[in-house]
């Protein structure tokens, strides 16, 4: 998916979600419990995300560091990791 915008959902049932943009919405990978999705884009500003359930809102998002930046996020021990492309 190229930009993605604010209010959009986005929802992949298995596998990875890749933004070649801004991601602005509401991105869900693993919807049907695949732990092993992860979510790839190139400037985080998400509303939300989630995977296999365990989900991060905009407010947990802006504080972290990598707000604004390109990242990869992954779930480890029920807890979505957002790390740097």
């Amino acid at each position: 998916v190229d930009a993605y915008a604010y209010g959009e959902r986005l929802s992949v049932f298995n596998g990875n979600i890749h933004v070649y943009g801004p991601l602005r919405g509401r991105a869900l990978a693993g919807v049907k419990g695949d732990s092993n999705a992860r979510i790839f884009c190139q400037q985080l500003a998400a509303e939300m995300l989630s995977i296999a359930g365990r989900y991060k809102t905009a407010e947990e998002l802006r504080r972290d560091p990598r707000w604004g930046q390109a990242v990869q996020v992954n779930l480890s021990d029920d807890v979505l990791n957002i790390t740097s492309l």
